[in-house]
C-alpha cells in the first residue's frame, strides 16, 4: 500500500509513528511542511521536518516533543552572552549540527529536498520525507500589539508571543510563487490513499494546501483522502490551534474543521469519541465520517487511530 501524508511538526510525526506500527509494510511518503521554516544565526532552521525525521529516527525529545534528546544548550548561551538572540528559539548543540550542515548543502546548491534526503541517510525514518517545496516558503501572522498592526513570523507568534493576541491573518508567504518539491505530486498521484493526521489545519496541512498544484493532485488523485481531527471537544488536542483557525474565520470544531477542508478535497474524516454528535453534520457536508478515539497516549493508541483512518479509507473506496 502507498500512503501519503501532510504532515506538520509533532503531531503528524506522532502520528507517523502509530502509522508505521498499524501499516509496517506499506510505503508511506511524508510530504513535510516547510512554512514553519526560519533563518536564525544564518543557519537555515526547518522544525517541521526535522521533528519528523528525529520522531521516526529515534532521536527526538519525547517529553518536549521536538528538538534531539540529551540536549544541550551551551551555544545559545553562549550566543546570549554576547548579546546575540533571539533567545527565545531553543536550538540545542545537537540540533544546530543539523542545520549547519543543512545549510552548507544549501549553500553549495544542493535544493532542499535533496538535502532532506541526506539528512536522512543517518536518522533512516523508514519513510520518504519531501519538503512540500524547494522554494522557501513562511507562514506570517498579522497582529495587533498596543494599538499598532504588524506582521510577525510564525514562530515568533507561536514560540514567543505564544499566541497572546489574536491573529488578523495568516500568509504563506511566498507560497503562490512556489511549486512543489521533485518528488511531491508523483507520490500524490501514485498513492492509494492520503492522510491528513492531526496536525495544524492553518499552518501546517494548510500551508502545504497553499503551493499551487498540490490541492489540485490530492483532488484529481481518485484515492481515499481521509482526515483526523486535531480539535476534540472543542479544543485543540496540542498547541493554540484555535488561535489561526478563528483567524481563517473557522470555528474550533472537529466538524468545522471538516467542511474547512471540504469534500472537494476530503472523503472521511475521523472525529474523537467526545465528538460522536458532529458525525451527522459532517455526513451532511459529503464526508463519510465516523466517531473513534482520537487522543495520541502512546504508539499503541496511535496505530490504533491510523488503523480507523486506514479501515474508512477503504470504506470510501468500497
Amino acid at each position: 500500500m502507498r500512503i501519503v501524508v501532510l504532515a506538520g511538526g509533532i503531531g503528524g510525526a506522532r502520528f507517523l509513528r502509530g502509522l508505521k506500527q498499524a501499516a509496517p509494510d506499506a510505503d508511506i511518503t511524508v510530504i513535510g511542511n516547510t512554512g514553519d521554516d526560519i533563518h536564525l544565526f544564518g543557519l537555515k532552521v526547518c522544525p517541521d521536518l526535522d521533528t519528523v525525521m528525529y520522531t521516526l529516527g529515534g532521536g527526538i525529545d519525547e517529553e518536549r516533543g521536538w528538538g534531539r534528546t540529551d540536549e544541550s544548550f551551551r551555544v545559545k548561551d553562549e550566543l546570549a552572552a554576547y548579546g546575540v538572540g533571539p533567545e527565545w528559539f531553543g536550538l540545542g548543540d545537537r540540533d544546530f549540527a543539523t542545520h549547519i550542515v543543512r545549510t552548507q548543502m544549501l549553500g553549495a546548491g544542493y535544493p532542499l529536498s535533496a538535502v532532506t534526503e541526506a539528512l536522512c541517510a543517518r536518522w533512516k525514518p523508514g519513510v520518504r520525507l519531501i519538503p512540500m517545496s524547494d522554494d522557501r516558503v513562511e507562514t506570517h501572522v498579522a497582529v495587533d500589539v498596543d494599538g499598532e498592526s504588524k506582521a510577525v513570523h510564525f514562530q515568533e507568534y507561536w514560540v514567543r508571543m505564544r499566541a497572546s493576541v489574536p491573529a488578523q491573518a495568516v500568509v504563506p508567504v511566498g507560497a503562490e510563487q512556489a511549486a512543489p518539491a521533485p518528488g511531491v505530486l508523483e507520490a500524490i498521484a501514485g498513492s492509494d490513499v492520503i492522510v491528513f493526521p492531526p496536525s495544524n489545519p492553518v499552518v501546517s496541512v494548510g500551508t502545504i494546501l497553499a503551493v499551487p498544484g498540490i490541492r489540485e493532485a490530492i483532488a484529481e488523485a481518485g484515492v481515499p483522502v481521509v482526515g483526523l481531527s486535531p480539535i476534540v471537544g472543542d479544543a485543540p488536542v496540542r498547541g493554540m490551534a484555535d488561535k489561526v483557525l478563528a483567524a481563517v474565520g473557522v470555528e474550533s470544531t472537529a466538524a468545522a474543521v471538516a467542511r474547512h477542508y471540504g469534500s472537494g478535497l476530503l472523503d472521511g474524516w475521523l472525529v474523537d469519541s467526545v465528538d460522536a454528535g458532529a458525525v451527522e453534520e459532517v455526513e451532511a457536508a459529503g464526508i463519510r465520517c465516523r466517531a473513534v478515539p482520537l487522543m495520541m497516549t502512546d504508539v499503541d493508541a496511535t496505530a490504533e487511530m491510523a488503523r480507523q483512518a486506514l479501515a474508512l479509507a477503504e470504506e470510501v473506496r468500497a
